[in-house]
């Protein structure tokens, strides 16, 4: 008998030792020819393909990682600076491997990609479809409390959580509730395609978009607000003399060195700016159609290590990504997307290639008419949203910025202070007509927003 699962520790010892196993189990089998030898030479060939398909999978991941210890030197740094820049090369670094990754999948077979995932998580051999052992949409005029509160686990948590960062990083309450309502929408179109999108109205009104998702958009944006309000002067921890001050400012370390004012549109936007918002809109459902489809696809529950590990990763990239397309969108000097934000779309465009690749008999099924009607209905709600946007700009006005005008920038100083800055950073000499620069390092230097500023 043969323990499979210590494949995964083989080395090249084991690879001689397989070899003379075999030689002498065919020896056997010519010799005495029965059911049982055979048995045992089937069992051996798979233990083979085993063994070369666990050496292949080590000499392709490992040495995939030096890019790791590049990114963390050599890449640009993102529109981020907190906590480090460093951190977010990284991040960077492995949204690149993960696109990698994903044009490795797609030109490896069905068979291939089952083995990497059994070989990953050997359970996943029993795994399961969701809705192939659980019913959806069921007695929907029965409406009870227990039935309601029922539904409020842990995924209803990570819900209300998710959409909260979502409003993190939107930042508008008109595109947040767009996107909650057409969500919505695209369930309800490709319910034909995934059996779990069918739920009862009151679960897709009241919990999923009323609560849920409404309760998060508030927190998200009210933290927003109280961020945008806050004035941001970062000592130096050098400066701080206390303990509790150092450990106070260490964990600020971990909050935004400033916080942007985002206004997605504004009376005189042009087409391109609304086609662009439009845009952001297709890309981010089509990521929140990716998570069901590959769950779904490649047989993992919601609650595996593949699932949550990618959502997780999905919304560490979406933060950069958010960032320098909204840059794009409104910054005129700004002429293509950021390196992260291409990236993302490379990564949301592969992870649907595969979905169709691998999911065929599944997709064979799909209406037409269906995802026609979802692109429209998408287009007119986005349009009647940003009109909306539009016109509450015009009725009411912007509202007043604060200290931070731009994420990750040092604190502006007022007209006197700068003034005030430029006179004492020149050096009149008696003998010169013209005042001369002072020379740099001559004088101590004035920290700004714990940067030394110049």
């Amino acid at each position: 008998c043969f323990n499979v699962t210590a494949i995964h520790a083989l080395t090249e010892d084991h690879e001689i030792w397989y070899t003379y196993v075999v030689s002498q189990d065919l020896q056997k089998s010519i010799l005495e020819p029965s059911a049982k030898s055979y048995r045992k030479s089937a069992i051996l060939v798979q233990v083979r393909d085993l063994v070369v398909f666990t050496h292949v999978v080590w000499r392709v991941m490992l040495p995939i990682h030096i890019p790791d210890i590049i990114s963390l030197t050599d890449l640009i740094p993102g529109p981020f600076t907190r906590p480090h820049p460093a951190i977010w090369r990284i991040v960077f670094g492995l949204s690149v491997l993960y696109f990698l990754f994903l044009v490795f999948i797609i030109f490896l077979n069905w068979q291939q990609v089952k083995q990497l995932m059994y070989w990953l998580d050997p359970n996943l051999r029993y795994a399961k479809r969701e809705a192939d052992i659980m019913e959806y949409a069921v007695n929907c005029h029965v409406i009870t409390w227990e039935r309601i509160l029922s539904h409020f686990d842990i995924f209803a948590f990570s819900h209300f959580w998710g959409w909260g960062m979502k409003a993190l990083l939107i930042r508008s309450y008109g595109l947040c509730w767009t996107i909650s309502i057409t969500w919505e929408l695209t369930e309800l179109f490709f319910m034909h395609l995934l059996p779990n999108f069918a739920e009862c109205w009151w679960d897709q009104v009241i919990l999923d978009i009323l609560l849920c998702n409404g309760g998060g958009i508030w927190l998200g944006m009210t933290v927003c607000r109280f961020l945008e309000m806050r004035t941001y002067h970062w000592a130096s921890i050098k400066d701080i003399h206390t303990t509790t001050g150092k450990l106070k400012r260490a964990v600020l370390q971990f909050t935004p060195a400033s916080w942007t004012y985002v206004r997605w549109l504004d009376p005189k936007s042009s087409l391109q700016r609304v086609m662009g918002v439009y845009l952001f809109m297709i890309i981010w459902q089509l990521t929140e159609l990716n998570t069901f489809f590959l769950k779904h696809i490649f047989v993992f529950p919601a609650s595996h290590a593949l699932s949550w590990c990618r959502i997780l990763f999905v919304g560490i990239i979406t933060a950069p990504t958010v960032r320098q397309y909204y840059a794009y969108l409104t910054d005129t000097q700004c002429k293509r997307v950021g390196t992260q934000c291409w990236v993302f779309g490379a990564i949301a465009f592969l992870e649907a290639l595969a979905c169709i690749k691998f999911g065929q008999d599944l997709f064979s099924k799909t209406q037409i008419l269906y995802v026609i009607l979802w692109l429209l209905c998408l287009a007119f709600i986005t349009f009647l949203c940003l009109y909306g946007m539009v016109w509450y700009a015009e009725t009411y006005g912007p509202r007043g910025k604060s200290f931070s005008e731009s994420e990750d920038c040092n604190y502006t100083e007022t007209p006197d202070q700068a003034s005030e800055e430029f006179y004492d950073d020149l050096d009149v000499n008696d003998d010169s007509p013209m005042p001369r620069r002072r020379v740099k390092g001559s004088r101590k230097t004035k920290s700004i927003n714990g940067l030394d500023g110049q």
